[in-house]
This record gives structure tokens, sequence and C-alpha cells, in this order.
């Protein structure tokens, strides 16, 4: 089984391991361009890594969109570590985060097909369906307090 460690921390430790995940999922599984995926918002976040046995397997990036609210996005876990938790914990440590840097709101867009997990975490969905990247979403939030 293995073991996993958790990184926080600026685009110049983590960004290139980030990125190397989110390509993985968004770019290869999932089919959104390159153009789309590496938005030029990196610098400005704080990612989480979750790595296992020193391979990246997780990532998802904070960045505040206004003074109390931290917007969650590029959430991802790779395909053969999927169903174990991993979105959930990093979920937990995106959340921590945003609280520990002054957040009292989290946002995100959520793909349609995982609302339902978001919503176990107590994301609610506000305003209507939309596509991001070709795929649909939905705008979520939740009270840090």
């Amino acid at each position: 089984m293995s073991r996993y460690t958790s990184h926080v921390g600026p685009d110049d430790e983590l960004g290139d391991r980030a990125r190397d995940v989110r390509r993985t999922v968004f770019i290869e599984e999932q089919g959104v361009s390159e153009a789309e995926e590496m938005d030029g918002n990196d610098a400005d976040a704080t990612h989480v890594l979750l790595t296992a046995d020193g391979d990246s397997v997780g990532t998802a990036r904070v960045r505040f969109v206004d003074d109390r609210t931290a917007k969650i996005e590029r959430v991802a876990v790779v395909q053969s570590h999927r169903g174990g938790g991993l979105g959930r914990r990093l979920m937990t440590l995106a959340e921590r985060r945003a609280r520990e840097s002054g957040a009292t709101t989290a946002k995100l867009h959520g793909q349609v097909a995982v609302v339902e997990f978001y919503e176990t975490l107590g994301y609610e969905v506000v305003g209507e369906q939309f596509e991001d990247a070709g795929i649909p979403h939905r705008t979520m939030v939740k009270s840090l307090d």
C-alpha cells in the first residue's frame, strides 16, 4: 500500500509537479487543451500536492479572488489512486490553507460529474450550469467560518 505525503507551498516549489498531475488528468485523460489548463494563474496560487512513494498523485491549488474568498481549483487525482479518499484529503488541505490565509469562504467550479463529492464536503451549488473547457461545471461555495 502506498504511503501518501502532503506538500503545501508556492509555485516555485511545487508548481512543476502539480502541473504534471494536471497534465495527466485534465489534458491527457479529459482532453482539455494545454492552453486552457495552463492558464497563467499558477504563480499567484498556493499548490497542494500529494505524493505516493515519491510520485506525484494528486493536486489542487488555492487562489484568493478577494480578501476573504479563496477559490480552490485544479483538483485532480491520477486514475490509479482514485477512490481512496485523496480528493477529500486535498480539499481538507486546501481549505486549511485558505483559512490560515484569512479566507472565510471557499469557492470552486466543480465538474458536474463530481458535484455530489463536493456536496459531501459541505459545498452548495450556486448559479446555473456552465461549460469550461467543454466540460459542464457548477459554481459551488462553502463557509469556512
